[in-house]
């Protein structure tokens, strides 16, 4: 079995020591080759040769950026048409090892934060012959596509992703805290008057006025260090996708929903002001002016409309 691993040495809790440990590991079940990401966008164009080489496996090393990256490499070019009906059939199987701050997608799997950890229970999955075939969410845009694992988001959310990344690009690490401390400062700067988009879908009643709207994959949608978050709590792999829409931002509409989505329930946040989905196959976020966008806590730039679609049994993942 041929296996190819990408690493992201740049990524956030990445070091030499959690590299060397996963390629021994990973070596000595497999025919391994090792490719270190070295630009954004390089991750998708390497695991895309990988499936075109005939690769069972790819495995990746990182956050959950480069597992983005990586995952649209494995089933579309970055750009391009939705893919058919049964996008896995044919392509390398994922292997995920969590070597960034949030993690997201791997701990929504199940698999531990810790690498080492992680690495024991795919080399596990991989002796047992192990794999769970999950559903990933697609945005469109412009004529482009790209899929997206645990949520993409539209507004104040992705003002926020934007602000981080600004961050580390000035040499900080992208850590729980910076987040939190980020989006309370970016609260009192972002337009809480003038909401900009709508929401239309078929068979969904339209909704306007809406400020910051989560798309979710599967829930939950990020982590406070340990804690989960999940504004979308019935979001899973196995359905189609949720959405939680705010139409009003003020400290007294959002108090209730922070508080409810930071309390590990599955009882939905409530409220005249805010819209939600669960299970839905497609809908379509339009706005007035450009908004910022962000997949997978990756920041796209601005977007005035976004279609969202559900691709299911899209990936087949070694858990």
């Amino acid at each position: 079995m041929r296996a190819m691993l990408l690493v992201n040495p740049k990524a956030t809790t990445t070091n030499a020591r959690t590299r060397d440990v996963l390629i021994r590991a990973l070596g000595a079940a497999v025919d391994l080759a090792v490719e270190e990401t070295r630009y954004r966008g390089h991750a998708a164009s390497l695991a895309s040769t990988a499936r075109a080489k005939g690769y069972d496996l790819v495995a990746v090393l990182g956050g959950d950026g480069t597992i983005n990256e990586t995952v649209n490499g494995l089933l579309n070019p970055v750009d391009g048409e939705p893919a058919r009906d049964d996008p896995s059939a044919g392509r390398p199987g994922l292997i995920v090892i969590p070597g960034g701050s949030a993690n997201v997608f791997a701990r929504a799997l199940g698999l531990p934060n810790d690498p080492v950890e992680s690495t024991g229970a795919v080399l596990e999955a991989l002796r047992e012959g192990r794999r769970r075939t999950v559903g990933l969410g697609q945005a469109l845009w412009e004529g482009q596509s790209r899929y997206f694992t645990f949520c993409s988001g539209m507004g104040y959310d992705a003002e926020v992703v934007r602000a981080v990344e600004g961050l580390r690009g000035a040499g900080r690490k992208a850590t729980p805290t910076r987040y939190v401390n980020t989006a309370l400062r970016h609260y009192l700067a972002t337009d809480k008057r003038h909401p900009a988009m709508t929401l239309t879908g078929p068979g969904i009643p339209t909704a306007e006025g809406v400020f910051m709207a989560i798309i979710s994959n599967t829930s939950p949608w990020t982590y406070v260090g340990t804690r989960p978050v999940t504004p979308t709590p019935w979001a899973s792999f196995e359905t189609g996708l949720d959405l939680l829409g705010l139409r009003r931002m003020s400290p007294v509409a959002l108090a209730p929903v922070i508080r409810q989505i930071l309390t590990e329930s599955d009882v939905l946040p409530s409220g005249r002001h805010l819209v939600q989905l669960h299970d839905e196959p497609e809908f379509t976020l339009t706005a007035g002016r450009p908004v910022a966008f962000e997949l997978d806590g990756d920041y796209l730039g601005e977007r005035e409309t976004v279609t969202f679609r559900s691709t299911p049994n899209a990936l087949q993942v070694l858990v």
